[in-house]
């Protein structure tokens, strides 16, 4: 007689294991695609990147190969009845040879000769053809692209006028947060919309009368209307600083303050110091838009020697626009710093991005 065996159920300790295996199976599998889609995301991002220190390694005749390619390759060319000739690997008789192509045919063929012996030619066709090429790096691009104009002493300009401003900027505008996160007084909110309230004001609108009063006192084709406005607070960069002076425990000032410190000794060395992540995100904030304006050196630089990098630049592309290959160079160079200084404070800026966003 048959006897029959009872299934038990799974106890509930069972399911719960279950139940989170399968919970984390999806969190890993959720994790490995958001990853792959933001590797692919990067990707396509910083093709243009690729495509521009790749153009600047090249010459004029590996700019133009068809088809495009990302790498600095150039076609192998031999000289052949004084001229330079196209080397191909080409298959005759079941035996791979390298020849010369010396004169196209109708019919998409071509007449190759053996550079060893230049009268025996043979018809064949280009397309089953294959053009030997090699890596060909041009770094002579850039020497050439620095000195056909003088980007030095464009450089200099740019560097005065970014870090001076960048100075006066971090200065001021800490202090202008500082006494809005700090003190208290009848007028202060209101003083405070009209001052964010300027981030709206477009640039064009108070440019004539900036320009005239520059022109009347002489600033005109200086670098002092690029760097003395940057001594005044901007909204922009005065309500990054205060949201994160308003996180900084006022016990800290009370504390600077008994053991006697003045408000101005206060902001020095106690909110600065605290500060220091917002300060650096403020300031490679001013450093890309000093770098890369082209708008106000162009309207108050007339003399070439006081240009920058951007208006140079621009001016070298208009130029040189047919060598394609120095004005990649030039690019290059000038997007090195902007670079460089984020990879080396990257930790920092993106601290100080975290914390001037939240109010404690």
């Amino acid at each position: 007689m048959a006897t029959k065996t009872k299934t038990e159920a799974p106890t509930p300790a069972v399911l719960k294991t279950g139940w989170r295996a399968n919970l984390k199976y999806y969190e890993l599998t959720i994790k490995t695609l958001t990853t792959f889609i933001l590797a692919a995301g990067s990707f396509v991002v910083i093709i243009p990147l690729i495509y521009l220190v790749s153009s600047s390694l090249k010459d004029r005749a590996q700019l133009r190969q068809e088809p495009l390619n990302p790498l600095p390759i150039a076609q192998v060319m031999v000289r052949l009845n004084n001229k330079n000739e196209a080397l191909y690997n080409v298959t005759i008789d079941g035996q791979a040879r390298q020849m010369a192509l010396v004169k196209k045919a109708p019919g998409g063929k071509g007449i190759f000769a053996d550079p060893a012996a230049p009268d025996v030619t043979y018809e064949l066709l280009i397309a089953d053809q294959t053009p030997v090429r090699r890596l060909e790096v041009h770094w002579e691009n850039y020497p050439e692209a620095m000195t056909v104009v003088p980007f030095d002493r464009y450089a200099i300009n740019t560097l005065l006028v970014t870090f001076t401003g960048m100075a006066g900027m971090l200065f001021s505008c800490s202090l202008v947060a500082y006494g809005f996160s700090r003190f208290r007084a009848r007028w202060l909110g209101p003083l405070f919309i009209v001052l964010l309230s300027t981030v709206m004001l477009p640039r064009q609108v108070t440019l004539i009368p900036i320009y005239v009063l520059f022109q009347r006192i002489g600033w005109v084709d200086t670098l002092l209307p690029l760097i003395v406005p940057q001594f005044f607070a901007n909204a922009y960069d005065v309500f990054l600083l205060r949201q994160f002076f308003m996180t900084v425990p006022l016990e800290l000032d009370e504390a600077a303050k008994i053991d006697g410190a003045s408000p101005f000794q206060t902001f020095l060395h106690v909110m600065l110091p605290q500060a220091r992540p917002a300060l650096v995100t403020v300031g490679i904030f001013h450093f890309l838009y000093a770098w890369n304006d082209f708008y106000e050196p162009l309207i108050f630089l007339h003399s070439r020697e006081n240009w920058t990098m951007a208006v140079g630049l621009q001016t070298f592309n208009a130029l040189y626009a047919s060598n394609t290959h120095l004005v990649m160079a030039a690019s290059v160079v000038m997007i090195i710093p902007p670079i460089l200084l984020f990879f080396f404070s990257q930790r920092i800026f993106t601290q100080g991005v975290v914390i001037t966003g939240v109010k404690g």
